[in-house]
């Protein structure tokens, strides 16, 4: 059964520790894999996945939670990851599938769809946050994952990097709410474009801000 750990110590300056890894290593579970997500809060865009697995002791210094890090840093980041993971898997969930059947449901199905993509599967996953009954029994769920273990945190700059580029390549089609910077997030100059401008197809409807700006009822 997947379980939640949750771990008192502060996330390490030095970057995510291998310590979780470590001890599934240990056990003979070579193909670990670190899952998170990024995009549950927009309120335009996907929400977007990754998987990666290492070869054991596999480390890149500086590697944390991304929502720590800045894009600069995140974008040397992910070269490396990319350079030196074993695979990786992305996988996502548009904004109409978060409308349909919501956005922690629409979280797992693009976490499902990002270890689906990896090849070798995993033996054992690691995801951040609480656990996902979708991926069954073979999942460890960890609060606070992508500061406590490298692979989530390693997931979790891969799942960023590539849905900020998403919004990024979508902003000159939708110009005005400025997802070149707030990448679809609720800021005041994207909240007072959606009054003035309204929704555009990648607006999550199922969200209040986008309601109020359609006048539906909440």
């Amino acid at each position: 059964m997947a379980e939640v750990r949750k771990r008192g110590r502060k996330r390490r300056r030095r970057g995510a520790p291998l310590t979780i890894e470590r001890e599934l290593w240990a056990e003979g579970l070579q193909l670990v894999a670190g899952v998170d997500e990024a995009g549950r809060g927009p309120l335009a865009g996907p929400v977007v996945a990754a998987a990666v697995i290492f070869r054991p002791e596999v480390r890149i210094p500086g590697v944390t939670d991304s929502k720590q890090l800045t894009p600069e840093a995140r974008e040397e980041l992910v070269v490396e990851i990319r350079r030196r993971a074993l695979v990786i898997g992305v996988g996502a969930a548009s904004c109409r599938e978060v409308d349909r059947i919501n956005i922690l449901r629409a979280s797992h199905l693009a976490m499902k769809r990002a270890i689906g993509r990896l090849d070798p599967l995993p033996e054992h996953v690691l995801v951040d946050g609480l656990p996902v009954p979708e991926l069954g029994a073979g999942h460890t769920a960890i609060v606070d994952g992508d500061a406590k273990s490298f692979t989530i945190a390693c997931a979790s700059i891969v799942a960023k990097t590539v849905r900020d580029r998403i919004m990024q390549r979508l902003a000159p089609r939708y110009p005005g709410y400025g997802w070149d910077t707030n990448v679809g997030y609720g800021t005041p100059e994207h909240v007072a474009a959606l009054a003035d401008l309204g929704p555009t197809p990648h607006h999550r409807r199922s969200f209040v801000p986008v309601q109020l700006s359609l006048e539906l009822p909440v």
